[in-house]
């Protein structure tokens, strides 16, 4: 069969690559760039738990950990006084930490996709083929052809394609997508600068409110890096001023004088980092501004736009291609690896075991559905939020003394209605009536599992998220686990029952036993989706309504069972990406012409 072809490497497209190759299928990305990726230290990503763990799944645990930071606590300061801080719980050695206080991850793009691109050299059953220009699209019954220019111009061949190349999508034109919304949103300055702040390890968000009668306010966001790095992003008035270097400069110093005035002096002070003393100092109520050095500057304009499909026939879109998102703290590409990991899985089903158009539609049901909603909220909140009328805001949120301030909170920590990860209650996938047992637990059907600790096939301790990525997670809630005997825990209480319902399931799955998960009840069986979300929960061993479950979440597809045809698949997919080249001219030809030929625009 086939390899997927993913146009673009940035971040979503390489890590939907590599999970496509952790499972056994085989991939082509299509960059147009020549591979090297621009060092922009102002240039950040802010992960949240759920798609830090898939990325960390993906082979970047180490690049997580030392290129990024997890953050202390969040402040939230209006006029100078703390309005609120959120702690985060401590890191553990096995990165323990409950979802609600775990903190978001911080890192430089360019080592996030640097990371991804040397994981990627290592797959087998991966090729980036670089200088890439996607030119045009053919599609069949049978699969999709796409043709490139630039030094490697041909005919690709792939079972299914999709659009990870950004915001101006070249795939999405050529499918003739629409990809309406709203244009500068907002704008940010941002700046990279290495210094020490008050409050080391702390992200802060710092507002100066909107003057009564519709007056512009101020806000400033300082998040910590990795080698005592901040980046500084400042929310800038409506219009298309130009930021000059000497005002940016201006806002660092007076925004940093402003923070640090209970700070000793230091030597630079006076003239701020090295270089800097022909600059504006800034007004910084007459304090000194500290020691910085300033490493990279830019300005961000956040555009609201949502495709109208994210699927047509064999090819799909993904992250920036599908939507743009990000004002008041939101993260589109947060939304864009949770894209990836969301049709990763499917499109594995699709190509060992063939799919139906459920499963498939599925992708944009769940992923356009969530984002639609993050949009949807962003846009009611933005004027209420930037206009500083307080009675409007009384007239939609009563009561809301502190509703600005806890609303764009929520959007920079990943809660609520702007940050939240999805919940999927209204999926194709969803268990059929009849099979949900009457049982519920803290997680509702279609929301992500809580990350607890379980114990796996081979009696290793494990975080349920490590497990994720590959096919269904039967979780067994057994207290006292802890103690049993290891070399007999397979054959001990109701685990022979449950591993012969598993083994009947349509689809892989794996058994895990956990000691407690909240609200869940001893025997409680959970099914959880390769993504992560809950399927259901079930009260004791229940076999005929696993299968039904478990046929839910693969679509009802009519494919093979998940076990066979296991090995033929795993040849094919050692030859795929040969088999995509033009070279290949059975493979290859779209309009019925014995030969295609290579190009080289």
């Amino acid at each position: 069969m086939d390899p997927v072809i993913v146009v673009g490497a940035g971040p979503v497209g390489l890590s939907l690559s590599l999970a496509l190759a952790r499972l056994g299928v085989p991939t082509v990305v299509l960059d147009e760039t020549t591979g090297q990726e621009e060092t922009r230290p102002a240039r950040t990503v802010v992960l949240r738990p759920d798609t830090a763990a898939f990325v960390a799944r993906l082979g970047c645990a180490d690049t997580l950990e030392s290129a990024g930071a997890h953050w202390s606590a969040w402040r939230t300061m209006r006029r100078r006084r703390l309005r609120e801080r959120v702690t985060f719980a401590p890191r553990t050695p096995d990165g323990a930490a409950a979802p609600a206080t775990a903190s978001p991850l911080h890192l430089p793009q360019h080592a996030l996709t640097r990371a991804l691109r040397a994981a990627l050299a290592h797959e087998k059953l991966a090729e980036i083929v670089t200088g890439s220009r996607l030119a045009d699209l053919e599609q069949d019954e049978h699969g999709i052809s796409a043709h490139t220019r630039g030094p490697n111009g041909t005919w690709w061949r792939g079972s299914y394609l999709i659009g990870c190349d950004g915001p101006r999508s070249t795939v999405r034109k050529l499918l003739d997508i629409r990809f309406p919304g709203r244009t500068a949103v907002e704008r940010h300055a941002v700046a990279a600068l290495r210094c020490e702040l008050p409050w080391p390890g702390e992200a802060l968000l710092h507002r100066s409110p909107p003057r009564p009668g519709g007056g512009p306010g101020n806000e400033v966001s300082a998040r910590p890096l990795a080698g005592h790095v901040w980046r500084l992003d400042w929310l800038l008035p409506p219009g298309r001023e130009l930021v000059t270097p000497d005002a940016l400069v201006a806002r660092i110093r007076d925004s940093l004088a402003g923070w640090t005035s209970e700070s000793p002096a230091g030597p630079a002070d006076e003239t701020g980092a090295e270089g800097d003393a022909a600059l504006p100092r800034g007004r910084g109520h007459g304090r000194l501004v500290p020691p910085y050095e300033l490493l990279d500057t830019g300005v961000h304009t956040v555009h609201h736009r949502l495709a109208r499909d994210w699927r047509q026939g064999r090819a799909f879109l993904a992250g920036d291609a599908a939507h743009l998102l990000g004002a008041l703290g939101t993260q589109g590409l947060d939304e864009g690896l949770r894209d990836a990991e969301n049709l990763a899985w499917k499109l594995g089903l699709a190509w060992h075991h063939g799919a139906s158009d459920v499963l498939l539609d599925s992708y944009q049901a769940e992923r356009r559905g969530a984002v639609a909603a993050r949009l949807r909220a962003a846009d009611q909140a933005l004027p209420l939020l930037r206009d500083g009328r307080s009675a409007r805001w009384r007239t939609v949120l009563p009561g809301a003394a502190r509703g600005r301030s806890t609303l764009l909170t929520d959007g920079h920590l990943g809660r609520g209605p702007l940050g939240a990860p999805p919940v999927y209650a209204r999926t194709p996938l969803g268990p059929p009536d009849g099979s949900t047992g009457g049982l519920l637990v803290e997680t509702p059907p279609g929301a992500p599992v809580t990350d607890v600790a379980v114990t796996a096939s081979d009696g290793s301790v494990v975080r349920l998220r490590d497990r994720l990525g590959r096919g269904l997670l039967v979780v067994l809630v057994a207290p006292g686990t802890g103690v049993w005997d290891r070399r007999h825990w397979q054959s001990a209480g109701l685990m022979p029952r449950l591993a012969d319902a598993v083994d009947a399931l349509p689809m892989d799955a794996e058994i895990l036993v956990t000691e407690a998960y909240p609200g869940a009840s001893a025997h409680t069986v959970l099914l959880v989706r390769p993504d992560g979300h809950l399927v259901t929960a079930l009260s004791g061993v229940r076999p005929a309504e696993m299968a039904a479950c478990a046929n839910a979440v693969r679509g009802g597809a009519q494919g093979p069972a998940a076990g066979s045809g296991r090995e033929a698949a795993g040849d094919a997919a050692a030859s795929g990406a040969e088999a995509a080249r033009e070279g290949d001219s059975s493979a290859v030809d779209p309009v019925g012409s014995t030969v295609l030929h290579s190009q080289n625009d």
